[in-house]
Formats: C-alpha cells, sequence, structure tokens
C-alpha cells in the first residue's frame, strides 16, 4: 500500500467555520473534508454565499477554523499564534487576487521583491529572483514599469511573479481572470497551466465555468459543504 501522506500539500478533516456577531452564529463552512496533492490544480467552484471566499481564507491561513484540523505542508495551523500564521502564509502560500493588489508606486520588480523582503532574502538576491520571475511571465521588458503603466493582463502577471517569489507550496488564486477581458484572462490561464504541468500547486477559487474546466479537479461547495469533487478532462 503506497503512503499518499507525503504528497498532500492541502489536509482538512470535519473542517468548520462559525462567525459570532453577538446576536446571532453564522456556520460559513459546515464539515469540509479535503486533500490536496502537490502537483494538482484544483478548482473551487459556488455561488455567492457557498463559503467558498471562507474556505479559501482558511486555506491561505487569512483565517484559522472554529475546529477541525488543517495542515499545510504537512504543519499543523491550529493554536499557533499570529506571527506563525503569518509566517507559514508566506513560506507557503503565494496569493493571486482579483485586484491585483500591486503597490501603485513602486515598480513592478520592486512589488514582486516584496515577500522576499519580509522572508529575510538578500538583496542581490532578491532582484535576480524577481527579475526572472517576471520574465518567466512575459515580462522582462517591463521591471521599472509601475502598475499604472501596465494593463490589466501585465499586473495580473506582476502579482504571479510576487506570488512565486517565496517558492511556496501552493499558489492560491482568487477569481485571478475576474477583472480582465476574455483575451487576457485566456493568458493568464495559460499562465497557470503551464505552472502547474512545471509541477506547481495551483488552487483558484472561481465561479468561472470556462476558467475551472481547464483545472485538473474541480472541488464544487453550496451551502458551506463539498457536493462534488471531481476529476475533469485536463487531468487525463
Amino acid at each position: 500500500m503506497t503512503d499518499t501522506t507525503n504528497k498532500l500539500i492541502i489536509r482538512m478533516q470535519e473542517i468548520r467555520k462559525v462567525y459570532d456577531t453577538g446576536k446571532i452564529k453564522v456556520e460559513a463552512l459546515k464539515g469540509i473534508n479535503l486533500e490536496i496533492e502537490k502537483g494538482e490544480m484544483v478548482a473551487i467552484v459556488g455561488p455567492s454565499g457557498s463559503g467558498k471566499s471562507t474556505l479559501m481564507n482558511l486555506v491561505g491561513c487569512l483565517d484559522t477554523p472554529t475546529s477541525g484540523i488543517y495542515e499545510i505542508g504537512g504543519q499543523a495551523v491550529a493554536g499557533v499564534t499570529r506571527d506563525e500564521l503569518a509566517d507559514i502564509r508566506n513560506r507557503r502560500v503565494g496569493f493571486v487576487f482579483q485586484a491585483f493588489n500591486l503597490l501603485p508606486h513602486i515598480t513592478a520588480l520592486e512589488n514582486v521583491e516584496l515577500p522576499m523582503l519580509f522572508g529575510a532574502v538578500r538583496p542581490a538576491e532578491r532582484r535576480e529572483r524577481a527579475s526572472q520571475l517576471l520574465d518567466r511571465v512575459g515580462l522582462g521588458d517591463r521591471l521599472d514599469h509601475k502598475p499604472t503603466e501596465l494593463s490589466g493582463g501585465q499586473m495580473q502577471r506582476v502579482a504571479i511573479a510576487r506570488a512565486l517569489a517565496m517558492e511556496p507550496d501552493i499558489v492560491l488564486a482568487d477569481e485571478p481572470t475576474g477583472n480582465l477581458d476574455s483575451s487576457a484572462g485566456g493568458d493568464i490561464m495559460s499562465i497557470f497551466t503551464d505552472l502547474w504541468q512545471q509541477g506547481r500547486t495551483i488552487v483558484i477559487i472561481t465561479h468561472d465555468p470556462a476558467l475551472s474546466r481547464r483545472a485538473s479537479r474541480v472541488v464544487e461547495i453550496h451551502d458551506g459543504r463539498i457536493t462534488s469533487d471531481q476529476a475533469t478532462n485536463e487531468a487525463a
């Protein structure tokens, strides 16, 4: 029997998340069980209010569950301090957001360097790695451009390069094509597909069926519960 434990990047067991407003309690996640292995590209889909954003926050260590077991890269997140959780985020998760979340007054190169600055990477190594990553996403000639001088598709490419800066276990993308036209969105999905084919683990939160079909696996969530978990034709 093959031991798959060391292949797991994400392990969630009976995860519940309850928001207590003081007057009412809202159960956003109701016993989520989810495992994601190294090298998968998983799309998490569901309508507004389904719990997929809450699930994304837990996967990305932006929040912690009310109960249940969550491990990322074999590391349990239960009981860690806020500083320890921030360290886990910086080392293990690369984020790509719908709104890009780039700092507008610094260059593309400097934006990509930011996670390495917090990760105590030496300046020369930061610059070299950031340059290589921007070249990898097709922006080798835009290193000194500020976000305001770039198109939406180019800004998202910078965000992807930034997400890869600390060589994370997982790249977590929240509606990464939501602010892009279909052409730029297709280009971004092609970058994610290339990264996946190179062995990266990608998790994409989306409501776009066309985008989810590009993943190797689609997890559907409704009313705080996983209702479907299936491989796609891309996995073949």
